[in-house]
């Protein structure tokens, strides 16, 4: 029985809170920034090492993808409203 609660208080310890002040403003300043400055991150620097310009609109998308990924996921866990 001792072991169950351990077990439980060790779970409780190693959850990741997303109501904490930190963690919302942190997760939604990154899907900010990967939605409205990651691709145009990402065409700089592809650009700068002289790749393909394909891959790098592709990249971008991906990662335009990502924080409105990350951003849906913040919405529908209500850490943003």
């Amino acid at each position: 029985m001792s072991q169950d609660k351990n077990k439980s208080e060790k779970e409780k310890a190693f959850r990741f809170d997303l109501n904490t002040r930190f963690w919302r403003v942190s997760l939604t300043l990154l899907s900010t920034l990967l939605t409205f400055c990651g691709p145009y991150v990402v065409l700089v620097l592809f650009k700068a090492l002289d790749l393909s310009y394909a891959i790098s609109i592709v990249s971008g998308f991906i990662v335009f993808l990502a924080g409105l990924a990350l951003m849906l996921f913040l919405i529908r866990r209500k850490v943003i409203s």
